[in-house]
C-alpha cells in the first residue's frame, strides 16, 4: 500500500522559508514522478512543482526562482524548500506520485496522495 506522509510545514513570517518533506512508502520509489501541490483557502489545488524519475523538475511561474524540488532515491524522500515566502504561499501543501514507464516523462495525473501539511505566512 503506497502511503505518503507530509512534514515540514509551519508559520513563518513573509520573507522566510521553510522546507516540506515526503515519505512514500509502500511504492517503487525509484520509478516514481512526484509532485507537491497546495490548495489555498476557497480556491483550486494547483500543481506547485514537480520532478521526475530522471530528476527534471518542472515549477509553477508563482514559485520559480524561489522553490526547489528535490528528490533522494536512498532515502524514498522528496523535498520542497520554499524561500522569500509570501501571504500568497498560505496552502495546504500535498504530495502526490505516480509510477512511471520513463525517466523523463510527465505523468497525466497522479495516482497517489499524501494528506497535506499546512503552510501559513504571515504579512
Amino acid at each position: 500500500q503506497v502511503q505518503l506522509v507530509e512534514s515540514g510545514g509551519g508559520l513563518v513570517q513573509a520573507g522566510g522559508s521553510l522546507r516540506l518533506s515526503c515519505l512514500d512508502t509502500g511504492s517503487d520509489f525509484s520509478i516514481s514522478a512526484l509532485a507537491w501541490y497546495r490548495r489555498a483557502r476557497e480556491k483550486q489545488r494547483e500543481l506547485v512543482a514537480e520532478i521526475t524519475v530522471g530528476g527534471s523538475t518542472n515549477y509553477a511561474d508563482s514559485v520559480k526562482d524561489r522553490f526547489t524540488m528535490t528528490r533522494d532515491n536512498a532515502k524514498n524522500m522528496v523535498y520542497l524548500q520554499m524561500n522569500n515566502l509570501k501571504s500568497e504561499d498560505t496552502a495546504v501543501y500535498y504530495c502526490a506520485s505516480a509510477l512511471m514507464d520513463f525517466d523523463y516523462a510527465w505523468p497525466s495525473e497522479y495516482d497517489y496522495w499524501g494528506q497535506g501539511t499546512q503552510v501559513t505566512v504571515s504579512s
